[in-house]
């Protein structure tokens, strides 16, 4: 039987934060296929990270706060089974493209579940975890996305038109990725996990995605620039201005009080306010470096 408490871990809203590595490899993609576009957004959102966020909860049974959930339901053993069967979904969809893009599914799964698996635990290394995190969710995702939607193979990760769009969202989650584990050091403690915002401290923790966040900045500016996309610039920079405020009152709180505003909800803020901005930015941006809409116009 499946419980309430399951379906809550699967935490499908969550996928809302990651969607925007999605929309920059739909916008950038070559062979767009509306069938594809669906079966790659349907394996990803709705059946991967879900997959992935029941699995790790199952194991890492956190009694505070966690990413989409206030106050997490305690863990049934039907967590484990429902996550495998919305996995087995993700590949059977992906297997409706191709057996390459299936496959990469499944690394992306398999390397998902080694951060929370008790035998590996990738998450009790601060700068591993950070390191793969990153880049799975990120580059890796980036490329698979790409190839799903391209129907393209492995090799598309190699590609250099690939490479630069692909490490440029790591460097977005490299930067983020601390600031989500900001609030949960005294349970992250408990378990072993060194995570990378325990090494930092909170403040330093707040300068290290600051310098990211500066450097993920520059690199988009000149990613667009070196496309001759000057427009585009300033789209950017205006979608990324309430993030940046948003996260400078954030700061601001945090250097006067660190243990009382480096909490859930001024986290959960923050990552909505990127998400909402950076998904509607990448949303324009496919527009427009596709011109899908005069396409129909016509």
């Amino acid at each position: 039987m499946i419980t309430l408490s399951s379906i809550r871990h699967l935490r499908i809203p969550f996928s809302l934060f990651l969607m925007p590595v999605f929309l920059f490899a739909l916008a950038l993609t070559p062979n767009l296929n509306e069938g594809r576009l669906l079966l790659v957004f349907l394996a990803l959102h709705l059946f991967l990270y879900p997959s992935s966020n029941g699995y790790n909860s199952f194991f890492d049974r956190d009694e505070e706060s966690i990413g989409g959930l206030k106050h997490p339901p305690k863990v049934t053993p039907d967590l484990y089974w429902l996550s495998m069967v919305f996995l087995l979904i993700a590949l059977i969809l992906g297997a409706k493209i191709s057996w390459s893009f299936a496959s990469m599914l499944l690394v992306y799964a398999l390397v998902s579940m080694a951060y929370s698996h008790p035998k590996i635990r990738i998450k009790k290394y601060a700068w591993a975890s950070w390191f793969i995190a990153g880049f799975f969710q990120g580059y890796f995702t980036f490329a698979l996305a790409y190839a799903g939607i391209s129907d393209l193979g492995w090799d598309v990760i190699f590609r250099p038109h690939v490479i630069i769009p692909g490490l440029l969202t790591s460097m977005m989650l490299w930067g983020n990725y601390p600031l989500t584990q900001v609030y949960q050091h005294q349970e992250d403690s408990k378990r072993g996990d060194h995570t990378l915002s325990i090494k930092l401290g909170i403040k330093g923790t707040f300068l290290f995605s600051t310098l990211f966040f500066a450097l993920t900045g520059a690199l988009f500016f000149w990613y667009f620039l070196d496309r001759n996309q000057t427009p585009i610039v300033w789209v950017y920079l205006s979608a990324m201005a309430p993030i940046l405020l948003f996260f400078l009152i954030w700061f601001r709180f945090v250097l006067h009080n660190p243990e009382k505003h480096a909490s859930y909800s001024w986290t959960m803020g923050m990552n909505t306010i990127s998400a909402l901005a950076l998904n509607a930015f990448f949303i324009y941006y496919f527009l427009e470096n596709t011109q899908v809409l005069q396409v129909f116009g016509n």
